[in-house]
């Protein structure tokens, strides 16, 4: 009986101490920064034009998720007010208490000084320097900026989450060339037709929080429209890399069919809107997006090497 009675009281530091971590790692935006280090490894392996160095690999991405975090964790301190109106974002820590806005901007600025520590003196000072500068937009320019007064936030703020190619590129060959550029732009065109379909959905969240995301202040049928023409705008892009990277058959074939793909369900959705179709479905070409990207990118880290491993079969 004695054991019994005192084993809630010997898991209860554990307890504590287990939803703290994971109230830490909330901050983060663990999705977010998955989808920002999948873009990172590939670019890397086109920079080498094959395998780089493993380790030079993991500082990159470890310094990169680090600079993502102390991003994100920023937004959520600074948007704790609008975080308690929207559905979507009630049970962020700052929102349920279980952190304390102190310990979010301790957190925050502890990440931020330890990513530029760890891509300064193990990666290089060229990539530390462009991981602090996509803090800052994502912080200063999109958070305390632009997403409470246009609806053109995304768009430009959104150019923070394009900056993990540039510091994939710039940890391997210490530049920068027009590759990385048309990378970053392809991930540029791409965040409007990924996030507004996402805006959609949770219009009223927005709307009750005084955001005006495109979809708010606009409407469905708007938001449709720009997913379009975003859309065809990021297949156009991701083309231009075949003839400036010199890339195969893979990454042209998975660039091309990826593309039509995120067109039509683009258009798909643009078609439900005007039709005033009830359910849109918003959330179809949102996951599309991500699976478009995630594939696109597969395609640029593997396409190096297949030369490669063609030359070896020979």
């Amino acid at each position: 009986m004695t054991a019994t009675a005192t084993r809630p009281d010997t898991d209860r530091p554990r307890s504590t101490l287990s939803r703290k971590v994971r109230a830490y790692v909330s901050l983060t935006k663990p999705r977010v920064m998955e989808l920002l280090l999948v873009t990172t490894a590939p670019t890397m392996f086109l920079a080498e034009r094959g395998v780089p160095d493993l380790w030079l690999v993991f500082w990159t991405m470890l310094g990169g998720a680090m600079s993502a975090g102390s991003a994100s964790a920023f937004n959520c301190y600074i948007d704790r007010d609008i975080d308690r109106l929207m559905k979507r974002t009630s049970q962020r820590p700052l929102v349920t208490g279980e952190l304390s806005d102190r310990e979010a901007l301790v957190f925050s600025w502890t990440l931020a000084v330890l990513s530029t520590a760890v891509l300064g003196f193990l990666v290089n000072w060229l990539a530390a320097a462009l991981s602090v500068i996509a803090i800052l937009i994502y912080v200063c320019v999109y958070t305390l900026w632009l997403k409470r007064r246009t609806p053109q936030n995304i768009v430009w703020g959104g150019s923070a989450g394009c900056m993990p190619v540039l510091i994939g590129w710039a940890g391997v060959t210490g530049s920068l060339s027009w590759a990385p550029i048309i990378l970053f732009m392809v991930i540029f065109l791409w965040t409007p037709p990924h996030y507004w379909p996402l805006s959609m959905k949770y219009r009223d969240d927005y709307d009750a929080a005084d955001v005006p995301m495109l979809a708010v202040v606009r409407g469905r049928t708007v938001v449709g429209l720009q997913v379009v023409l975003y859309a065809w705008a990021t297949l156009v892009c991701s083309l231009l890399l075949i003839p400036v990277a010199h890339m195969g058959p893979l990454y042209t074939v998975v660039a091309l069919a990826g593309g039509i793909w995120f067109v039509v369900e683009s258009h798909r959705l643009y078609s439900r809107a005007i039709q005033h179709v009830e359910q849109v479905q918003p959330m179809r070409v949102f996951h599309s997006s991500i699976t478009y990207l995630t594939l696109l990118f597969i395609a640029v880290g593997i396409d190096p090497l297949l030369p490669q491993v063609f030359t070896f079969t020979i």
